[in-house]
């Protein structure tokens, strides 16, 4: 059984925490100008793990709000994973440097998978392979494309990689606190060995709940973002009722 982890996220656009609907960046909400104010409060609520996107760096191909995640990074004590932008050795190579503790690689997982390889072959367990699809296609290029491969091609390409999680995400129900899309994410859990990661949608303390249902002990987290921002998802409670079921487990 997997010790479910829930990452609140921060996902970067012109330097401010936002949340947007569907990955469309014309409708970005700014919950907070300054993500590093964003990212303690986040630690200091009890989080064991923040995970932060570059939106801008999604589209651009490259890093674009560095300067944020440094910042995060030179204050926390908690792990971050990161993704957005990061299409070359190089890059994967300067953020864990710069203290990622790992590093998401979403577009390039897709149309270079020997990058993947090669950066899980370097720093195992280091690299996580986001796979976010639409109506069960992956898309690519901050979701502004998509491609002809399944969640399930993606994910086979790298069993035996050394990669450390598979970050999956139904793009139509992110941002608009529909719920997880349980069925896919489980379907994706049972088609790789690799540890799954839940994201898109969660909304409420229910979805935390279904989340620590048996048939969910194989997933490795959940990503949650508008639901803590405005308040749908008690960051307590939810904290609670996951410390709660690993010490039913323990016991």
């Amino acid at each position: 059984m997997v010790a479910l982890i829930l990452f609140p996220a921060i996902d970067l656009k012109n330097g401010e925490c936002v949340r947007l609907i569907h990955g469309d960046m014309d409708k970005a909400t700014v919950f907070n100008v300054d993500p590093v104010a964003q990212a303690l409060e986040f630690e200091q609520l009890g989080f064991e793990y923040l995970h932060v996107v570059d939106l801008d760096g999604a589209f651009a191909g490259r890093p674009v709000n560095a300067h944020a995640v440094e910042g995060m990074l030179s204050r926390l004590t908690i792990p971050v994973q990161l993704g957005g932008g990061i299409r070359d050795l190089r890059t994967i190579e300067g953020w864990l440097s710069k203290g990622v503790s790992r590093v998401i690689i979403g577009t390039a997982a897709v149309r270079d998978p020997s990058l993947v390889r090669e950066a899980a072959r370097l720093y195992p367990k280091r690299i996580a392979v986001g796979i976010d699809a639409r109506d069960g296609l992956v898309a690519i290029e901050g979701w502004a494309r998509t491609s002809t491969a399944t969640a399930a091609d993606i994910g086979k390409r790298f069993e035996d990689a050394g990669v450390g999680a598979i970050i999956y995400t139904d793009i139509m129900r992110d941002g608009v606190m529909l719920g997880l899309n349980i069925d896919a994410t489980l379907a994706l859990a049972d088609a790789v060995s690799i540890p799954v990661i839940a994201s898109g949608g969660l909304a409420s303390l229910d979805d935390v709940r279904r989340l620590l249902k048996p048939d969910c002990a194989r997933l490795a987290g959940a990503i949650s973002g508008r639901a803590l921002y405005d308040g749908r998802l008690n960051a307590a409670e939810a904290l609670t009722l996951i410390r709660q079921s690993r010490e039913n487990v323990r016991a």
